[in-house]
């Protein structure tokens, strides 16, 4: 008998616990804060909800906030409504609960009780076993952080199971303590924590903490946490300052001469207004007299005089106070603010380096080639930029049938160079052959050949942008922190050109051709006296130079936009990285492109929405140092250098 007993205590009482976990039991424990919740109210629904651990609990909660949640009235039970509202879902199983009946009333939270559920979403959503969950709620803090969020946060730490979803947390976390924690020991140990981050968001926390407003007083207040003194004239405009003291009604607001102008004219009489005739008043003196007498007979406000404003300002203190209270918090977030932009202008610096250091190596695949045709042959080719462009689009024909990205621009580079040396033999052998020593001729028909070039190619692939595609693992950047980071496709060409540099200087070097080229670019006379044919060495060069335009092209196209204009992008700093380098040595051409790409981008750091302006003040610099260095960094000995 006491077995039986027993036994029907404990069904009881597991009955009991079952019961009470049920989403519905808990709810109609609360019924009236949960139909009718309020702001005060709500707090017992949400502990409770938050405290039984149950699985439904968060998708009631979301459709509770969205307004999803409708209460029965014969017997005040909450269902959720179907698409069509013609069916109550039941908030346990989501399962059909039968027809939705007349008295069905839909639940409003209000904005505040809204922003409350919100709060207790997140704890929620912060340890939902969907890892897309979690993530989407840890982004949603990370973009509104507010104090009530911040000990859900840490809760939920330890439980994290993702290794890099829970660092996120943990410095999120450290971000919130630094703003939001009671203790200011620990907001302290989280700002100095802080300190060697360079990110944006971290910054942003710390000129939250720093942020001031800015006050006009006749003394400073005690207990207030003073940012700075502001003396009006030298931190603060002195009308900025006057202006404050009205609005802070201690001062008296200054009148505008149509405020004079109106007050005469409301208090005329008889032709007559403060002892003055209308006639009378055509002076800014006459205006002021007339509205002096206004003001002494009490009929409006006197007028407020500079030597007023002067002394009105001498009387008040004008100063910014932290909104942070506590001093101890701020001295530590700005400590670490300054540390922290120290290391910013130092990182800056790097990357502006990183930047030079791309752009040098793009202007130098660009100009190598022009480099070493006007170097040998002293000729001033405009339609360069044409051949980087016919670079290009092998490229992106050769990519229309080799659909492997990687594969298309290992075939491009070779393709490339063979089409744009055939071309420059070509143009070599039928207009260049005739017009040695005629540089203003060679001008013209080079220039003339460049807009040949440009129709005919406008005529092939039209006016639109062609894509030159990069492989899939140029995609992206090498971040090294939120201020350094260059792309892999720049690194790609920086590569190239140093491949191209060390293939060049072989070539020159080490070879018979770089041997006749180079003696025939010092003394052409004696080479031909020694068996070199010197119309065969212009034109194999002229050639060489074209061929590397093309490869130049190919790079280039993978992160610009390949058009028939392409070229006149880059002529002129080709010339200009030819000019400022020294004609026709490979080393000069390196030494002025890493001129001419770091002064760019030195420029545009100093007026980086003007990139027009910053190419105008470049080609000035280089001109005056042109004046200074005709021959350009590195001279070239021979018959250059004679000529």
């Amino acid at each position: 008998m006491f077995r039986l007993i027993l036994a029907a205590l404990l069904g009881l009482l597991l009955a009991t616990s079952a019961s009470a976990q049920d989403l519905q039991s808990i709810l109609q424990t609360h019924q009236a804060e949960v139909a009718k919740p309020g702001r005060k109210t709500v707090g017992v629904v949400l502990d409770d909800l938050a405290a039984s651990g149950l699985p439904q609990a968060a998708t009631f909660l979301e459709r509770w906030q969205n307004k999803e949640l409708y209460v029965r009235g014969s017997d005040g039970l909450f269902f959720y409504l179907s698409s069509d509202e013609a069916t109550l879902i039941d908030i346990t199983t989501e399962a059909d609960a039968g027809p939705a009946p007349d008295d069905l009333k839909q639940v409003k939270p209000n904005g505040g009780v809204r922003r409350s559920i919100g709060t207790a979403l997140v704890q929620f959503q912060l340890s939902d076993p969907d890892i897309t969950r979690r993530q989407s709620a840890v982004e949603a803090l990370a973009r509104d952080m507010k104090p009530d969020q911040l000990e859900p946060l840490q809760a939920s730490i330890d439980g994290e199971t993702d290794a890099t979803l829970k660092a996120t947390k943990e410095r999120l976390a450290v971000m919130m303590t630094a703003s939001f924690a009671k203790d200011p020991d620990q907001r302290i140990a989280a700002i100095e924590a802080m300190a060697g981050d360079l990110s944006v968001d971290i910054r942003a926390v710390f000129n939250q903490i720093l942020s001031t407003k800015r006050t006009a007083a006749p003394t400073l207040p005690e207990g207030e946490n003073i940012a700075a003194i502001l003396t009006p004239g030298v931190d603060i405009p002195k009308a900025d300052a006057y202006e404050m003291l009205v609005k802070a009604n201690l001062a008296q607001p200054q009148t505008s001469q149509d405020q004079i102008k109106a007050a005469l004219t409301d208090n005329i009489v008889d032709g007559r207004v403060g002892g003055l005739s209308v006639a009378q008043l055509d002076s800014f003196e006459a205006r002021a007299e007339a509205y002096a007498a206004l003001a002494q007979s009490g009929v409006v406000a006197p007028l407020v005089s500079d030597a007023d404003v002067e002394r009105t300002l001498e009387a008040n203190v004008f100063f910014d106070t932290f909104i942070e209270g506590n001093s101890d918090v701020t001295d530590a977030a700005q400590a670490s603010l300054d540390s922290l932009q120290t290391k910013v202008a130092v990182n800056q610096t790097a990357d502006l380096f990183l930047d030079g250091l791309s752009l040098a190596s793009i202007y130098f695949l660009a100009a190598i080639g022009l480099a070493i045709t006007f170097g040998v042959m002293g000729v001033i080719n405009m339609a360069h930029g044409e051949f980087i462009m016919m670079g290009a689009y092998t490229g992106f024909v050769i990519q229309q049938f080799v659909p492997n990205y990687t594969v298309s621009i290992i075939i491009a580079l070779p393709v490339a160079f063979a089409v744009t040396f055939a071309a420059g033999v070509v143009m070599e052998r039928l207009v260049i052959r005739k017009l040695y020593h005629r540089p203003l001729e060679t001008l013209l028909a080079t220039f003339g050949i460049s807009i040949a070039l440009q129709q005919l190619a406008k005529n092939i692939f039209g006016t639109q942008a062609r894509p030159l595609t990069s492989p899939a693992w140029l995609d992206g950047a090498l971040v090294f922190n939120d201020v350094v980071a260059i792309s892999y496709i720049r690194i790609a060409i920086f590569i190239l050109a140093l491949i191209f540099l060390g293939l060049i200087l072989f070539i020159l070097k080490r070879t018979r051709l770089g041997l006749e080229v180079r003696a025939v670019t010092q003394n052409p006379r004696m080479a031909a006296s020694m068996g070199i044919n010197p119309d065969r060495i212009n034109m194999m060069t002229f050639g060489l130079g074209s061929g590397i335009a093309g490869i130049a092209g190919v790079a280039i196209g993978l992160y610009a936009k390949v058009t028939s204009e392409m070229g006149a992008d880059y002529i002129v700093q080709s010339f200009m990285t030819v000019v400022v380098g020294g004609v026709g040595n490979v080393w000069g051409t390196l030494a002025g492109a890493g001129m001419i790409g770091g002064l760019q981008k030195i420029i545009e750091w100093f007026n980086p929405s003007n990139t027009l302006a910053a190419q105008t003040y470049m080609i000035l610099f280089i001109i005056l140092f042109i004046q200074f260095r005709p021959k350009g960094i590195v001279a070239l000995k021979g018959r250059a250098a004679g000529d």
